[in-house]
């Protein structure tokens, strides 16, 4: 079967004086039947092209579902009297929602079951779930095409009936006031998607008598809806990439006014919670790394912020829980992150130490104030994720949970490591990797995978994965570059790597790549990248750079038509990114922006082997960008070498829904690595 073409249709689109054609300008019509023809056509071809690999997709499918245990469950955590927590069945797709009064001996009692919702859908995610303070009603959100636009449902939990209360297009951000009657929630904008809107609705009153409560003129900002730890205060909090602004109202008086915690202030962010008679505050307030501050609630502007803990230049203060008799702080230093207890009684502090060398661990889920035991999260590239309970004053630690890997899993046969690769600039860029010590050669010929993202201040922590062992048991080497545009390293590193210096995230990854190359981890022949979203348009962007270092590339949901979609302010995300990428209105980042742009830097050369991936619904990156890419690389590209495109035409952003249904569309990933090196059985 030969490659799709995508006829020609030239659009003129002119910037700053500056001309450009695009001749798939016209793939942007969703109803446009000659788009839909082609994207089935480009997911027929790639079909028809791995038919061979059938078989094995469907036996790499089984072999990471059967590491999965089918019939398990979250570790419950107490609130309110209750023991929640999430729970799977054999055989079923979705999660059942699930309580038990009083203790974990009690009867199990299941107010959502998901698969029954979800029967004969092709797609449905159930976003948040919130029970009324007296616990007699559930508000929960479902999404059932895949676009994040959510309808909120209300269950009345004494009966189980599903109530006639239905309120649609929401971003599924709700919280309830303490009345058990006041749902306040997020609505987006219908065609930019922005969550713009904040309302209030009544129990049982029509939805055109809904209340608006706020509403985010701003397009730079958005705007959600939630709740203090201690629930007497609910929240607005506005943001845009570079400043906040909270409003804040006691729960108790839904009908009341909020209140504004700290004008909006360029550069300004902040995020509060609430302890006594005190605001508690991150912020970047002089403080690039940003610190705690305390306010009082009664004038909890700027000037009476009052410093907690102190900015320090070497440690990014990350999140923080308060308990009655402790404060917990989640930090970030070289890279790693650590967790510090703090008395309040003032007594000496501690912090929880951890001993692999590259790891990932986080502050869990801790409802409740008055108790000393902090629940944590952990795990790192060799070891699964992992629920401890941690005693503050005992100092024990117990493991409450570890994830199974069902047929065994021995973590002495892998080894992880961090290592560290010198930029241009002379920075140095950390790289996380494992592999299976017995497949691991030193003579520069081990295949691969080398995973990263590098935006929006997003840290790419080492993460355990037990479908990841498919390919380390193959003799694939995986690696996550943690390059600047990520907060890695601290706000700095972020900064490094976004508007007019976010050329330094495509060099960091490159100057990563070339170093496990010298070092002789892989070879050009044996490399391999893949990135999501914004990691797609690092995959874009690195393979125009330097399309020689990597075998094969996978870009999944690619944000690559970056000028084209940061002129359009109609499209979701646009007006809010400015401050991610720049604004091309302004002619120095329009330029700066086309230097690296993937689908404006297409040229007739040589490409690696690519396996791009989309979704109809996508409503973070709009499918058409990565068809269009598709379409002019298969029109410039002079090499023969594999050329992908596969549209789930019934997910979006985040792909298949479900839990095993995402394998499916990762054994399609890892079937493509494997082909090209050739370790499919015949």
């Amino acid at each position: 079967m030969q490659a799709p073409k995508a006829k020609k249709i030239a659009q003129l689109l002119e910037t700053h004086g500056h001309q450009r054609i695009d001749n798939y300008y016209w793939m942007r019509e969703r109803e446009n039947p000659e788009v839909i023809e082609y994207l089935n056509a480009e997911n027929d071809y790639l079909k028809s092209s791995l038919k061979s690999t059938e078989k094995f997709q469907e036996e790499l499918f089984q072999e990471m579902k059967s590491r999965v245990k089918e019939d398990d469950e979250s570790v419950p955590y107490l609130k309110s009297g209750y023991y929640w927590y999430v729970k799977y069945e054999t055989g079923g797709e979705y999660p059942l929602y699930c309580r038990k009064k009083g203790d974990l001996e009690a009867l199990e009692e299941v107010f959502l079951n998901v698969n029954s919702l979800a029967e004969g859908k092709a797609y449905y995610q159930v976003g948040g779930t919130a029970a009324t303070p007296n616990l007699n009603t559930l508000a929960f959100a479902a999404d059932a095409v895949g676009r994040r636009i959510y309808e909120i449902h209300f269950k009345d939990l004494e009966t189980g009936d599903i109530l006639p209360d239905y309120i649609p297009a929401t971003t599924g951000n709700f919280v309830w006031a303490a009345d058990n009657q006041t749902l306040f929630y997020s609505k987006q904008d219908p065609d930019t998607l922005r969550s713009f809107q904040i309302y209030s609705h009544k129990l049982g009153s029509p939805i055109a008598e809904d209340r608006l409560i706020y509403e985010e003129k701003d397009e730079e900002f958005s705007c959600v809806v939630h709740k203090t730890k201690s629930e007497k205060y609910i929240l607005i909090h506005s943001e845009s990439t570079i400043s906040s602004e909270m409003r804040f109202l006691d729960s108790s008086n839904p009908s009341g006014e909020f209140t504004l915690l700290q004008a909006r202030i360029p550069y300004l962010e902040y995020a509060a919670d609430h302890y006594q008679d005190h605001f508690w505050i991150r912020t970047n307030h002089e403080a690039q790394n940003f610190k705690l501050v305390k306010a009082p609630i009664k004038s909890p502007g700027v000037e009476h912020w009052e410093d907690v803990i102190e900015h320090r230049d070497t440690v990014l203060l990350e999140d923080f829980d308060i308990f009655s008799h402790f404060l917990v702080v989640q930090e970030r230093s070289k890279g790693l992150c650590k967790i510090n207890i703090k008395p309040w009684d003032g007594s000496a502090g501690h912090s929880l130490e951890f001993e692999d060398e590259t790891y990932t661990a986080w502050i869990s889920t801790n409802p409740e104030f008055d108790t000393s035991i902090l629940r944590f999260g952990y795990n790192s590239l060799v070891t699964p994720a992992s629920t401890f309970d941690y005693h503050m004053v005992t100092k024990e630690k117990t493991l409450l949970k570890q994830q199974e890997i069902i047929g065994g899993y021995d973590s002495t046969q892998y080894t992880s490591a961090r290592i560290w690769a010198k930029a241009d600039d002379g920075v140095m860029v950390p790289i996380s990797l494992v592999y299976r010590i017995d497949k691991f050669s030193p003579q520069g010929e081990n295949p691969l995978l080398l995973y990263s993202y590098g935006s929006y201040g997003f840290s790419m922590d080492a993460y355990f994965s037990s479908s990841r062992l498919s390919l380390l048991d193959r003799g694939f080497v995986f690696a996550i570059a943690h390059i600047r545009g990520g907060e890695d390293l601290g706000r700095i590193w972020y900064e490094d790597g976004k508007m007019l210096k976010k050329r330094n995230t495509f060099t960091d990854y490159i100057t990563c790549a070339e170093y496990l190359i010298s070092q002789k981890y892989t070879s050009p022949s044996h490399l391999y990248g893949m990135g999501g979203s914004a990691g797609g348009l690092l995959m874009g962007a690195v393979m125009n750079m330097r399309p020689d270092l990597f075998n094969g590339l996978i870009a999944a949901v690619p944000f690559v038509d970056v000028v084209t979609t940061m002129l359009d302010e109609s499209i979701p995300l646009t007006t809010g990114e400015f401050q991610e990428w720049g604004n091309p209105k302004n002619k120095d980042y329009y330029e700066y922006m086309l230097s690296y742009s993937p689908y404006d830097n297409v040229e007739a050369k040589d490409y690696p082997n690519l396996l791009i991936t989309s979704g109809l619904h996508d409503s973070q990156v709009q499918y058409w960008e990565p068809t269009k890419w598709v379409a002019k690389l298969r029109e410039m590209k002079t090499d023969s070498k594999l050329l992908f495109l596969h549209t789930n035409m019934d997910a979006g952003h985040g792909g298949a829904s479900g839990r095993f249904n995402s394998l499916k569309e990762m054994a399609l990933e890892y079937t493509f690595l494997l082909y090209l090196e050739g370790m499919i059985p015949g």
